[in-house]
């Protein structure tokens, strides 16, 4: 069979490209090795319980945002339904509590309450990550890193905390994060706010799938692909099967777009152009991946006093930005962790009195690959049942309103999406990384995921799915 474009994965990076080019009239195909759409934009049930895999808030959709352009185009809005999430974050360690709004003027005014000394500094922040660019073409801070950003803007380490509080969206060590990139990222939330997907993040990968259906497109989910053919340094086709099915099926394209996770390429090609790709893509650290305890209360944990949405919890032990990425491997009784509690908004992801949470925390697959089955299920307990404990803590009787819970390790990640040590954010995005998108080795073969030069997150996958749609329709129409 041959097609105008073969999507490998349908993440969101994968499904907006797909969709996008569904509806300029290419003829498209997406091969998606799970039984559903979305990567890490998923739900699943679990009795009375949608429980959410990945998305806690997304930045936006707002009127200075990419996405709401990308949406209004992909009929989005018609039929996925954005609730906004009332603050940004809460914070709280042993030392201090703050609630940080999105509104960055309140948060400014907020923040230089509590810390008066550090207004200079707290000025200086919300300048950079609210005009990134202008501030980078004026200090050059292209290999700068977030962590010495901070420090030679702010003395106070608590607010330096603070400000890093939801730092896990993004990395896992502010001295190896991009300023720049940082700087976007954040920025958006305080520039358009923050919503969340009413009946979990799975709506809008479904919705993606159907429009590229409802425009000649096919999306093969259960269909792992197995190898990707070149001729003449191009790549002409791809060979899939269906699972439980050894038969070895091929489709051919004029352009193969990757959403799947890039260190994994080059396996599924032979020969020189794979040796090309393998040095291309070589020497690119994944970042960190998660763990997330997922929750379903009898009763909303409003009921016992709980007034946030997100709730971002720093140990003790963490008293300077160095210790934050020490924490990430901390034992779990002193992990830095978010607990989200969904019932703050019309989530839509139960009925009646019961709602869902989640905890999550930057976690790493090293921790978990190598176990026994039954010593891996018995370390699941005792991390649910410490995070539980700490979670009782902070909202005093809310371990008795659960009815039930479930943890996703890195390996579960890893399992489920197939990135290399369950990396959620694809490449770690450091000062000093380089761009391999697009990808120079093979013409035709392009990236729609969070590994390309948009990075991860909801946000990052979109943006890269459509400007990857957009460079394969002005090539076509060039006849590059």
């Amino acid at each position: 069979m041959k097609y105008d474009v073969i999507i490998i994965g349908a993440g969101l990076g994968g499904l907006t490209a797909g969709a996008k080019l569904a509806k300029e009239g290419k003829k498209v195909l997406v091969l998606e090795q799970h039984s559903q759409p979305g990567g890490c934009a998923t739900t699943f049930k679990r009795g009375d319980f949608t429980l959410e895999v990945g998305l806690h808030e997304m930045d936006g959709p707002g009127p200075r945002d990419m996405k709401t352009r990308i949406f209004n185009d992909l009929d989005v809005f018609n039929h996925v339904e954005f609730i906004k999430v009332p603050q940004f974050y809460r914070f709280i360690n042993d030392r201090i509590a703050v609630t940080v709004p999105h509104d960055p003027s309140l948060a400014s005014e907020r923040l230089t309450e509590m810390f008066p000394d550090e207004s200079g500094g707290i000025k200086a922040y919300f300048e950079q990550i609210l005009s990134p660019r202008k501030k980078t073409a004026e200090n050059d801070i292209r290999d700068t890193n977030l962590g010495e950003f901070l420090d030679s803007k702010i003395n106070n380490e608590d607010l330096k905390l603070v400000l890093l509080g939801n730092l896990g969206y993004f990395h896992d060590d502010p001295y190896t994060l991009s300023l720049a990139y940082y700087s976007m990222a954040q920025g958006s939330y305080y520039l358009n706010g923050a919503s969340y997907i009413k009946g979990g993040s799975q709506v809008l990968p479904d919705h993606l799938a159907r429009f590229i259906k409802d425009h000649g497109g096919e999306v093969l989910f259960n269909h792992p692909v197995t190898g990707i053919k070149t001729r003449d340094g191009r790549a002409e086709s791809v060979t899939y099967r269906k699972k439980g099915n050894s038969e070895i099926l091929e489709a051919f394209a004029d352009e193969i777009i990757a959403n799947n996770a890039i260190p994994n390429l080059p396996e599924l090609i032979e020969g020189e152009k794979a040796i090309e790709l393998r040095n291309e893509v070589s020497g690119l650290p994944a970042g960190a991946s998660l763990l997330t305890l997922y929750l379903g209360f009898r009763r909303p944990p409003g009921e016992l006093g709980n007034k946030y949405y997100s709730t971002c919890l720093f140990d003790s032990s963490v008293k300077t930005q160095s210790d934050i990425f020490k924490n990430g491997r901390d034992d779990f009784s002193r992990r830095s962790f978010i607990f989200v509690d969904y019932s703050q908004i019309d989530s839509g992801l139960t009925a009646g009195e019961k709602s869902v949470g989640s905890i999550c925390c930057v976690d790493y697959t090293d921790g978990w690959n190598g176990l026994e089955r039954k010593e891996y299920l018995a370390k699941k307990e005792r991390v649910a049942s410490v995070l539980i404990d700490r979670l009782d803590k902070i909202i005093p009787g809310i371990k008795e309103t659960i009815e039930y819970y479930e943890i996703g390790t890195p390996a579960t990640i890893e399992r489920y999406t197939l990135n290399p040590g369950g990396a959620v954010y694809g490449f770690a995005q450091t000062p000093s990384k380089r761009n391999i998108d697009p990808i120079k080795s093979v013409n035709n073969l392009h990236i729609a995921s969070a590994w390309g030069k948009t990075g991860g997150g909801f946000s990052g996958a979109i943006y890269g799915g459509y400007m990857c749609a957009f460079s394969i329709l002005r090539k076509k129409t060039l006849n590059i």
